[in-house]
This record gives C-alpha cells, sequence and structure tokens, in this order.
C-alpha cells in the first residue's frame, strides 16, 4: 500500500507499478516493445509528426498560451539582447574572423506539438478515506509538497522558478526514453474533418476496416486532420473554426473509456487540440472537464499528446495498407514540467 494514499481511484492504476511510480503506463515500453517497433521498419523512411513549434498561431486557441519569442542573448559585458550578428573582429580581435549569433525563447511549452505530463490535471479525490477530497494526482503525489507552486523559488534552487513538478515531471519520461511501435487510427480517412464526436462503435468500425491492432504497450495515435488545417492557416486561425474543425473522441462514451483502459497503450497521441472535446460533457452533478484527461492522466498514467503533425505518415500508411510504424517520441529532459514540446519521429 502506497504510503501517500490510503484508497485509489476506481479503475486506477495507482501502486500497479510501484508506490513511487512517477511513469505510469510508459513502464510498459519495455525493451520488448521497443524491439517490434524496431521490426516495422522496413524502408528506413522517416516522418516528423511535429507542427512548426510556432503553430497555431496567435492565441485563439487557448488566450493562456502564446507562440515563442525569439531574442538575442546578453553579450560578455551583460549587455541584454545583443548578441546576434556579432562580428569577432569589431567585438574581440581585429584577426579573428568568426560571426556569432545566440538567442534565448520564452516558450509556453504547451502551445504546440507537446506531451502533457502527469503532473498536468488531477482531481479532488478522497485518497486518505476520510471523507473529504483533497487535491491530488497521478498515485497520490500532492499539490503543495510534490507539484509546487505558485510560489517564490518553488524549484528551492534560487533560479526563480516559481512552478515546479518536484514528481511527475516530464523528465520521468526523457530519462526513461520514449520508443516503440505506434499504432494509427485513421479517423480523418473515414469520417473527414467536420466536427464530430466519435464513439466506441465507430472507432471499431474504423478499426475493423483498417485491420488496425492495438496491444498492450503500444502507443496509439489518432489522425483527426486537425494539423493538416491548422498549417492551411498559416499562423492566423480562424478564432471559431479553430475549436470546431476536425474530430474528436467522445469521452462520455464508457465504452471508449473502458477500451482505451483495457487496451493498455503506453500513451495516446492525436493532430487535435486535447484529443477530446473540450467544455462538451454531458455530465452532470460534480464531474471532470476533460474526462480522458481525468482517465489517462489522473488515473491510469498515461501521457497524453496533442497537435501532432500526423498527414503525412497517415497518407504513407494507407498507400502501403499499414498502420504500425517505430516511434521515437521523447519529451524534452527539462525537469520540473506540466507539458513539453518534442518533435516526434515516425519510421516505417
Amino acid at each position: 500500500m502506497s504510503k501517500r494514499w490510503k484508497q485509489r481511484p476506481p479503475g486506477s492504476t495507482w501502486g500497479d507499478f510501484g508506490e513511487d511510480d512517477e511513469l505510469g503506463r510508459i513502464n510498459l515500453l519495455t525493451p520488448e516493445k521497443v524491439l517490434q517497433g524496431v521490426r516495422e521498419v522496413e524502408h528506413g523512411i522517416t516522418f516528423s509528426l511535429s507542427l512548426p513549434l510556432d503553430y497555431p498561431g496567435g492565441t485563439s486557441l487557448n488566450q493562456r498560451r502564446y507562440p515563442p519569442i525569439l531574442r538575442p542573448t546578453e553579450d560578455l559585458q551583460h549587455q541584454q539582447d545583443v548578441f546576434y550578428n556579432i562580428k569577432a573582429s569589431e567585438h574581440f580581435s581585429p584577426d579573428l574572423i568568426d560571426v556569432w549569433s545566440d538567442d534565448v525563447v520564452t516558450l509556453w511549452l504547451q502551445y504546440s506539438t507537446q506531451w502533457d505530463s502527469l503532473a498536468h490535471q488531477g482531481a479532488e479525490f478522497d485518497a486518505d478515506g476520510d471523507g473529504v477530497a483533497e487535491a491530488i494526482y497521478y498515485n497520490g503525489f500532492r499539490p503543495g509538497a510534490d507539484i509546487v507552486g505558485p510560489r517564490p523559488d518553488a524549484k528551492g534552487d534560487g533560479s526563480g522558478s516559481l512552478g515546479f513538478a518536484r514528481h511527475l515531471g516530464l523528465e520521468k519520461m526523457a530519462e526513461h526514453g520514449v520508443q516503440g511501435r505506434g499504432v494509427l487510427i485513421d479517423i480523418a480517412h473515414h469520417l473527414g474533418t467536420g466536427f464530430q464526436a466519435v464513439d466506441f462503435k465507430q472507432l471499431q468500425d474504423i478499426m475493423a476496416a483498417d485491420d488496425v491492432v492495438v496491444e498492450p504497450g503500444d502507443i496509439l495515435l489518432v489522425h483527426t486532420g486537425f494539423a493538416t488545417q491548422v498549417l492551411a492557416w498559416e499562423k492566423n486561425p480562424d478564432p471559431v473554426a479553430i475549436h470546431r474543425t476536425a474530430a474528436y473522441l467522445d469521452a462520455d462514451d464508457p465504452d471508449l473509456l473502458n477500451w482505451i483502459a483495457e487496451s493498455q497503450i503506453s500513451a495516446i497521441a492525436s493532430d487535435n487540440y486535447a484529443i477530446e472535446g473540450v467544455g462538451v460533457t454531458q455530465a452532470q452533478g460534480p464531474h471532470t472537464l476533460l474526462p480522458l484527461h481525468h482517465l489517462c492522466l489522473f488515473k491510469l498514467g498515461v501521457p497524453m499528446g496533442e497537435m501532432w503533425y500526423l498527414h503525412d505518415l497517415a497518407a504513407w500508411l494507407r498507400e502501403h495498407r499499414r498502420t504500425r510504424f517505430l516511434l521515437t517520441a521523447p519529451p524534452l529532459n527539462l525537469p520540473g514540467t506540466q507539458g513539453s514540446p518534442l518533435t516526434p519521429v515516425a519510421t516505417v
């Protein structure tokens, strides 16, 4: 029994991988799963699955997340924002021929192609068994003690960080490595790119039509066409249409949630925003705004990837009557983060 909780959420994996586990079902990415992915490589062709990280453009998709801001670093005299196109002959020695540029970025980690960490969404749940629900994250990690902030020096090293995940940060995934067999479900091909919920029956039909088989430890990718439209908007998305473009998984369908839990996928990613619909749940009484996030991040320990670019991979797989590939998709090894940009690579 974990020291952090007396009772776990029904249907959760808390404690299944150890009382101090911070990886969840990423633990299922074993050496054998990596080898299964490697066996899918027949042509040596690679596909980058990342949008440019300054997409979608603007803040209409999420007003809290902004495009990256680049600027030069300081120079050797600590003059800010100037070390760019620096001629060494003018600043260091007339005998030097070098020209240097160096830069720094302010980056909203979940602005574009991303992983969500297990610290991204928790819930109020009575893990202590005292009849009172408390805020808590996967496997019983707590706000304040484990997920720190907002407060000065949250990291505790004087760096100025105001928030820091001492546990469940994405560096755990990065250290483990995220590589294995990816499996793609091509919703866009079968249902188009209209805004619609896709329930388990529809998903089953698509999988049957394309001979998609998902096994424990696989990384599931869902192609809806959303990221393709985001690219077409060229960083100027329609502020209304961006919230009503492409399909999403129907997280109000209990059969769909049960399948995701029972499939034992190690992670799930899509080319859309949130994988599920945002704010569309019909649940009544105390409930989660995002049932799929609640299931994956809070209960199962399944990391979620959003806004991956899947168009080219999906087209190639369809042409070659395939659905599986080797996927390499580690987050940044940046300690304490709730989310991370990445450049996933599929190899076929």
